[in-house]
């Protein structure tokens, strides 16, 4: 995510290890001889009275206690939505979750609330389910064994309706988009919602025939009923939840070619699409640019989705980022900070999206990432220097902790206000981190890290602990306690090779202004 009004000074117009990817087991039958007596003896009935009350379960994450549900590592998505041509109705919806279980699940948690499920199905058969605060809590009419497939399929609706702040649908002035980070996956669709879960995805989209619906992932089919078409897209790398995207409206995709003829599509609203054609065509150059830095592009295809709604930030969504219209058509903002925005969304396909952070708290290493990133293809192409910026932010950090503590620790977002959580400390001052690493162990063993790192984790989820662990690898010395104190003292620390560089002290450690004689 960036946003754009504190990215960069501008001119003022107006977030387990590493799994390879794998394919869905074939389900064998359940094993039933050990418990077929207990089960011919209890009914259905029986056996939900003998559970307790459902219950919202959670993993435990630091930022977000809720989020997530044990017991299960899902293998694949399937969501078949139906648009009914307005953004203010529900969307009808099913979605087939295939999974694995960890444990034995007399119930299943689903992370889902703003819809209404009206059956759930556990391979095939029937399920009770009740809602308990933001879970669906699932009764299969039969435990699940550890180490057995599952599929779950649940109906529902998915309302876009409700505060604009809480994420999930953003209803556009031509219909709808997505922008899930980083608790809000299940606001539209069932789901294990944290990035600990990845898992692969097929989008079946129907829509009127006077739209385009565009998903994460390669298209794999367009299918005309009667006033309606059925979009069809599949992901070939797992994702995360919270970067799940699906595109409604007038739109345009518009396609070309990056590096290595990778596919690049991009969605437009139709009547914008020659004049946002001059931005369009700079992204093969940043995928150049960034490859040239970190390694292979990561994904099967790449792409911008530029959106008629007033967002206040931009989202890294898998393959598809998303951004407001506003920053390509309202003038003011220089070149060089529209397309440093775009190459921090698409440094995000590496740092958060192919490598996940393993809890919310490991923010900083998507945002870090991009932001450093961010900041050098600015330095390039007429910005600010790196080092300009990184001695602003270093002013700024003892402030930035204060509010929302250190980077790799950040405070929870603020009660009803999610996307505070989005704060200086883990842009900037996370860049300004690795900035302090880099002076540490030089410019080539750092570049090293960054591409050891997107590729030693490809697909999969990382933590701050992974990160320190290869530093030091690469470096040839233990980094331990530099990086814990760059990422989770109070204080900023001294910065390596600039020991003219001070914090200004928090407003709230100043002492206070001795009054005026009368």
């Amino acid at each position: 995510m960036s946003l754009p009004s504190r990215a960069v000074p501008a001119p003022q117009p107006p977030p387990p290890r590493a799994r390879a990817p794998r394919p869905v087991p074939r389900r064998a039958p359940r094993a039933r001889a050990l418990r077929s007596a207990v089960l011919v003896a209890l009914s259905a009935g029986l056996v939900a009275a003998a559970l307790p009350a459902p219950a919202p379960l959670g993993i435990g994450d630091p930022l977000f206690p809720q989020l997530g549900n044990p017991g299960y590592d899902v293998l694949s998505y399937d969501i078949a939505l139906n648009y009914p041509g307005r953004n203010d109705r529900p969307l009808a919806g099913t979605t087939t979750i295939e999974a694995l279980a960890t444990d034995e699940l007399e119930r299943i948690n689903l992370d889902f609330t703003h819809g209404t499920v009206s059956a759930v199905t556990v391979d095939g058969e029937p399920a009770e389910f009740a809602s308990s605060g933001e879970d669906l809590v699932i009764t299969p009419a039969r435990p699940v064994e550890p180490g057995e497939a599952v599929e779950i399929a649940v109906t529902h609706t998915s309302d876009p309706r409700g505060p604009a702040d809480s994420g999930g649908w953003v209803r556009t002035g031509d219909g709808l988009a997505m922008a899930n980070q980083a608790d809000a996956a299940h606001r539209v669709f069932p789901s294990n919602d944290h990035p600990s879960d990845k898992a692969y995805f097929t989008f079946r989209i129907t829509v009127p025939d006077r739209l385009t619906a565009v998903a994460n992932g390669l298209p794999q089919s367009r299918e005309r009923h009667d006033g309606s078409t059925t979009w069809t897209y599949r992901t070939v790398h797992p994702m995360a939840t919270e970067l799940a995207q699906v595109s409604i409206g007038e739109s345009t995709v518009v396609h070309r070619h990056g590096p290595h003829g990778l596919s690049v599509r991009d969605v437009v609203p139709a009547a914008d699409k020659e004049r946002l054609e001059p931005w369009l065509a700079r992204t093969p150059g940043h995928l150049e640019w960034l490859e040239s830095r970190v390694g292979p592009y990561p994904f099967e295809n790449y792409g911008v989705l530029i959106a008629d709604a007033d967002t206040g930030f931009e989202l890294e969504t898998q393959t598809l980022s998303l951004f407001e219209r506003r920053l390509f058509t309202q003038p003011g903002f220089p070149e060089w900070y529209v397309e440093s925005v775009m190459v921090h969304e698409l440094a995000h396909q590496w740092f958060g999206d192919s490598v996940s952070p393993r809890a919310w708290s490991d923010l900083w290493l998507n945002e870090g990432h991009a932001t450093w990133y961010e900041a050098l293809y600015a330095e390039e192409n007429g910005g600010p220097t790196l080092d300009r910026r990184m001695k602003s932010a270093y002013a700024a950090s003892d402030q930035w902790r204060a509010d929302g503590g250190p980077p790799a620790a950040p405070k929870p977002p603020a009660p009803g206000e999610k996307i505070s959580l989005f704060r200086p400390v883990v842009y900037d001052g996370a860049a300004l981190a690795l900035y302090a690493l880099r002076e540490e162990i030089g410019t080539e063993a750092f570049d090293l890290l960054q591409r050891r790192w997107v590729a030693q984790h490809k697909d999969g989820t990382a933590t701050t602990a992974d990160f320190t662990a290869l530093a030091g690898e690469v470096a040839g010395r233990d980094l331990s306690a530099f990086l814990h104190a760059w990422l989770y003292a109070a204080k900023t620390p001294p910065m390596p090779g600039h020991p003219d560089w001070k914090a200004r002290q928090p407003i709230s450690e100043r002492p206070p202004k001795a009054a005026k004689p009368g």
